[in-house]
């Protein structure tokens, strides 16, 4: 089925003939093409996932911050000038093909020596985009999907009702239900002057690449509006394990702050918050090789930080 998405793609491109390989199944069908001595990423979205006014507005976005002088993948319009095109029903992009590799994976440990100057350089390139965003206008029609407080906390949060994962116990549903009631109070007040506008949402282990000096940010699939405070969380909830986190953590908050200021008061908020998007997420991917080992570490680590998190407010009090 997706070979002949593929081989449209291609003619799409103007890049007949290509070879091409497949590396990523995931959330899309990623393909390196080489062509005419130069590599690319074919991307085929899973259908039904995105609007093709959410993935236009995705391009539009990677377009601008790699004109910002952002090291990310920078879209390839095809031979009619457009960035998105269908190809035997999907809808497919092609972008600029990023050389290095990931600085780690999830359950690994992270390929660097220096890990406090890699984390403060994460955190210079994450304020970066910030920064570029800001600057950037965005074209009328953008559309992307908003992690504010609906998104994380409301009726129907974007990655799912954390508090009714079926795997929970009768306690930790109860704890969860308290988190959301609180959490959401709490970021009811504050909203309004927190920073807000585009983030990535996902920068952990897997989409940030190192190549020699130089760190690289990939994959925007889950990026929108949200809470600036949401992309270092983010970070951080990855690495909240490690011996070393305190230094990491602090590393991360000192190459952001050397680019940009941000009130730093509700991190910890947004590090229970960022936790247990994924114990929604989860839900609708239980039958995937090795979720159940995920679904409780999410579990796991949402229920010290929601204790904790309840704990600091009860004090508060």
């Amino acid at each position: 089925m997706t070979a002949a998405a593929v081989e449209q793609s291609l003619t799409l491109w103007g890049m007949e003939g290509a070879e091409t390989s497949l590396i990523a199944t995931r959330e899309n069908q990623v393909y390196r093409v080489d062509h005419a001595g130069r590599a690319y990423a074919l991307r085929l979205h899973r259908p039904g996932y995105r609007t093709d006014a959410e993935l236009w507005s995705e391009l539009q976005w990677m377009n601008a911050t790699a004109a910002g002088g952002l090291h990310v993948p920078a879209p390839v319009a095809a031979a009619s000038g457009e960035f998105l095109h269908r190809a035997d029903g999907f809808q497919a992009d092609m972008l600029t093909w990023l050389s290095g590799a990931p600085i780690g994976r999830t359950g690994g440990g992270l390929n660097s020596e220096d890990r406090t100057s890699l984390f403060y350089g994460i955190g210079r390139e994450m304020a970066r985009l910030h920064t570029v965003s800001d600057r950037w206008i965005p074209p009328r029609g953008f559309s992307r999907w908003s992690w504010d407080r609906a998104g994380l906390l409301g009726v129907n949060p974007l990655w799912g009702r954390f508090w009714e994962n079926p795997s929970l116990t009768k306690e930790d549903r109860a704890l969860f239900i308290a988190l959301r009631g609180e959490a959401d109070a709490e970021l009811q007040q504050l909203e309004t002057a927190l920073d807000y506008g585009l983030i990535h949402a996902d920068l952990v282990r897997e989409n940030i690449m190192k190549d020699g000096g130089k760190l690289q940010l990939i994959d925007f699939d889950d990026s929108g509006f949200g809470f600036r405070l949401f992309d270092l969380a983010t970070t951080l909830l990855r690495n909240i394990r490690e011996t070393d986190y305190p230094a990491l953590r602090d590393a991360l908050i000192a190459g952001y702050l050397s680019v940009r200021a941000i009130d730093l008061t509700s991190l910890d908020l947004f590090l229970v918050l960022r936790s247990a998007t994924y114990v929604g997420w989860i839900i609708s991917r239980m039958d995937e090789p090795g979720s159940k080992a995920r679904n409780q570490r999410f579990i796991g680590t949402t229920r010290v930080l929601a204790r904790q998190y309840l704990a600091r407010k009860e004090i508060h009090e």
